[in-house]
């Protein structure tokens, strides 16, 4: 029986690998500009942190979590998102006692979801994501999505639209709430069974099902931004002029309420108007949790964050016909004749390495041709070739492949050599 990577996961293979590094390296680099640091979570939590962190009303939590018993007999769950961790950590580790405030941290890493496999949703997928927490100023909402925009346009992308709405504080969404129940209750029987559960449950959720989109009670349901309080209604207007003075464009959507429980004020979502992109548009999304922190024991602490798919990121980048630099060759390639130049160029080999040099040689005793052949694919800079008369004269025979020019160097110049040349 041949064995298979079970459903809804992939294997990166050498040549996708290197566009995952470029493209995490590129994300890692602009978090630093920004000044986020890196946190890394364990990729498998206690179950209860995602049920009272993400929420028990979510599909997440309900339908897409992959969790088993230990062999202690404790229920575990492979991490289907990464605020939970990151909030988890904040709390255990008391960083909100740290003296520099806000606690700016970002991750990379898999998360596990069991749902319907397609492009660019697997059941095993790679987050990037960030999270502020210490700062209830509107201006670090503006940055935060402003980082989530520079993620993208940093790698190329242009068809991007930024979507933002308010999802108010308690007071605001508890008024909201009460108006979604009673908007919704008369066509209960009309809308699917997760809906009619989170009518009582979490109303909010019913705006972002997928089934009922296109139910005509839709597009009449009560509008979070009717029921802002003063403070709720100002702080949205603050964010937005922050967006404004950066020359963020962006778009508001009165239905936008994401798919967790723990958001509060500000909520957002970058989508991609990329022709070929697909159905589903949303690239990322977050969003302000400021009681998520103290629902995990820790102190009231505000806290905004996003997250998003490598996966849907690459997606993208094939839609708008962007190509990556990745470097796909080599810098040098060894060719030895006989016994003797093998073991010279295995010693050559390890000394141009360790002078931070791309270097590879043959071990399957190939021919000199096929050697040479084996240096082409690689598409190596330099090729070095070692025979009986080269080792006589303490030296190397050294060919630039894009111009055919060779030069006889001497071994003990030879790392020199190189180095100028690369």
């Amino acid at each position: 029986m041949q064995m298979k990577g079970p459903r809804g996961t992939q294997d990166l293979l050498p040549g996708v690998t290197e566009k995952w590094q470029y493209v995490e390296d590129k994300l890692k680099n602009l978090s630093m500009r920004y000044n986020y640091q890196e946190i890394r979570t364990p990729i498998f939590e206690h179950t209860e942190l995602f049920q009272r962190g993400v929420g028990d009303t979510t599909d997440i939590v309900q339908k897409e979590m992959y969790t088993f018993t230990d062999k202690g007999d404790r229920s575990i769950t492979l991490r289907p998102e990464g605020t939970a961790s990151v909030v988890r950590s904040f709390v255990q580790h008391k960083l909100f006692g740290l003296p520099n405030q806000p606690t700016k941290l970002f991750y990379i890493g898999p998360m596990f979801r069991y749902e319907r496999p397609q492009q660019g949703r697997m059941r095993q997928f790679v987050q990037y994501g960030v999270e502020a927490l210490g700062s209830e100023d509107p201006a670090i909402d503006a940055e935060v999505m402003a980082l989530a925009l520079e993620a993208y346009k940093q790698l190329g992308l242009k068809s991007l639209k930024l979507v933002i709405n308010s999802l108010g504080d308690i007071d605001s969404r508890n008024a909201h709430r009460q108006a979604l129940i009673e908007h919704f209750s008369s066509v209960k029987e009309e809308l699917c069974g997760d809906c009619q559960e989170r009518l009582e449950k979490n109303p909010l959720r019913i705006l972002d099902c997928k089934k009922d989109r296109n139910h005509p009670s839709m597009q009449t349901a009560p509008s979070i931004l009717e029921y802002l309080n003063d403070y709720s209604r100002n702080y949205f207007e603050q964010v937005k002029r922050y967006l404004d003075v950066m020359g963020i464009s962006y778009v508001v959507d009165q239905n936008l309420v994401r798919g967790l429980d723990y958001y509060n004020h500000t909520a957002f979502e970058i989508m991609s108007d990329a022709e070929g992109f697909g159905a589903i548009t949303t690239l990322s999304g977050g969003g302000r949790y400021n009681g998520l922190v103290s629902d995990l024991g820790g102190p009231e602490t505000p806290g905004i964050g996003f997250a998003l798919s490598i996966e849907r990121l690459l997606m993208a980048l094939e839609a708008e016909n962007i190509s990556l630099p990745i470097k796909e060759s080599i810098d040098c390639y060894v060719i030895a004749l006989g016994e003797e130049a093998n073991l010279k160029a295995a010693a050559i080999v390890q000394q141009l390495r360790q002078q931070g040099i791309q270097v590879d040689k043959d071990y399957q005793n190939k021919k000199m041709k096929a050697q040479f052949k084996a240096a082409d694919r690689l598409q190596a800079k330099f090729v070095l070739v070692l025979g009986e008369d080269e080792l006589a004269k303490n030296e190397v025979a050294v060919k630039e492949m894009e111009t055919g020019n060779q030069e006889n160097i001497k071994l003990d110049v030879l790392t020199d050599y190189l180095i100028s040349k690369l």
